[in-house]
C-alpha cells in the first residue's frame, strides 16, 4: 500500500481557524461599502490569528490576508471617490 500516516491534528483549533479566516474575508468584502477604515483593520487581525494558529486553514489565511489588502485598498478609494465616512 502506498497510504501514507497522517499526523494527529488539533482538530478545534484548526476549525476556529477556519472560520476566523472565512470570517475576515466576509467582512472584508462587506468593509469595501462600509467604513473601510473600521472594520477592515479588525478583519485584518482576524486575519493574522488565523495565519497564527495555521494547520489545514493556512492557505485559507493566506488568502484572507490578501483579499483584506485589496480590500483596503479598494475600500478606502471607493469612500473618498464617493465621498463616504472612512471611519
Amino acid at each position: 500500500m502506498s497510504a501514507q500516516p497522517q499526523p494527529a491534528s488539533s482538530g478545534t483549533a484548526e476549525t476556529i481557524a477556519g472560520f476566523l479566516a472565512a470570517a475576515s474575508i466576509f467582512a472584508s468584502c462587506i468593509a469595501v461599502a462600509y467604513r473601510p477604515g473600521r472594520v477592515i483593520p479588525f478583519a485584518l487581525l482576524l486575519a493574522l490569528l488565523a495565519a497564527g494558529i495555521g494547520g489545514r486553514a493556512a492557505r485559507l489565511a493566506v488568502w484572507a490576508i490578501a483579499v483584506g489588502g485589496v480590500c483596503f485598498v479598494v475600500g478606502m478609494a471607493v469612500a473618498v471617490v464617493t465621498d463616504n465616512p472612512i471611519f
